[in-house]
């Protein structure tokens, strides 16, 4: 039987711990490929994908505002690790046969293109994974607003959260065992029930143009092959 994805582009959002080593931080080049390695399964089911990425392996900005530190400045270097990371993910996509772009809202044009919408979408087109780095470009905003604004902009069907937690949960699994995972959620009841699933700039965002949310676990197996081929066993779908 034949796999046919039921997305046809999606918006991929990984923190920046996915590429973090043993130890929790840095870039490790065994974890970019493990992860290059999914996103090209699914990139070979003709899935287009964008992907935005976090920089909080390298920094993170609420260290620096605790210690007395600009909020803007904070935020500004926590843009560049973002750049870092998709230099890392652009080089292990590329040697394992991918073709790639990263896109930066901080022009960085010897190491990136800026990014614009529609030549974002042409290279989807095209056959190219986006990396999307930089951020909104704005200080005060998190990746995950990054991710919803962009996924509206390049016109994604879904925007899928990759995280270490295959769903969310009623109340934090690690702590309390007998937590249930919900397959389903409306943003209604993720406001409601006050669940963790991204930023309230980056849900309302989503919410307000009736984007489809899914959490899942990006280390779990093949699940995030399963989700674009339409498993609804795995994480957890939020939508309208």
């Amino acid at each position: 039987m034949q796999e046919k994805p039921v997305y046809n582009r999606i918006m991929l959002k990984m923190s920046g711990e996915a590429l973090a080593g043993d130890h929790g931080y840095g870039i490790d080049p065994d974890r970019a490929e493990e992860i290059c390695e999914k996103v090209k399964g699914i990139h070979d089911l003709g899935v287009q994908i964008a992907i935005v990425i976090g920089g909080g392996n390298i920094w993170r900005g609420a260290q620096g505002v605790a210690r007395g530190m600009e909020q803007s400045t904070a935020d500004h270097i926590g843009m560049i690790a973002t750049v870092m990371n998709g230099l890392a993910l652009q080089d292990a996509l590329e040697r394992l046969g991918g073709k790639t772009r990263v896109q930066t809202a901080i022009e960085m044009k010897a190491v990136a293109e800026p990014y614009i919408r529609l030549r974002a979408i042409r290279h989807m087109e095209k056959g190219r994974v986006v990396i999307i780095a930089g951020g909104t470009g704005n200080p005060y905003f998190t990746t995950d607003t990054a991710a919803a604004l962009r996924a509206v902009e390049v016109n994604a069907e879904i925007v899928i959260k990759a995280t270490k937690v295959n769903g969310v949960y009623s109340a934090d699994p690690k702590k309390f065992p007998d937590a249930t995972r919900y397959e389903t959620l409306s943003y209604k009841q993720v406001l409601t029930d006050r669940l963790q699933v991204m930023d309230m700039t980056a849900f309302t965002l989503c919410e307000e143009n009736k984007m489809p949310i899914l959490v899942l676990d990006l280390w779990s197996g093949d699940d995030l092959k399963r989700a674009v081929l339409g498993d609804h066993s795995v994480g957890t779908l939020i939508q309208a």
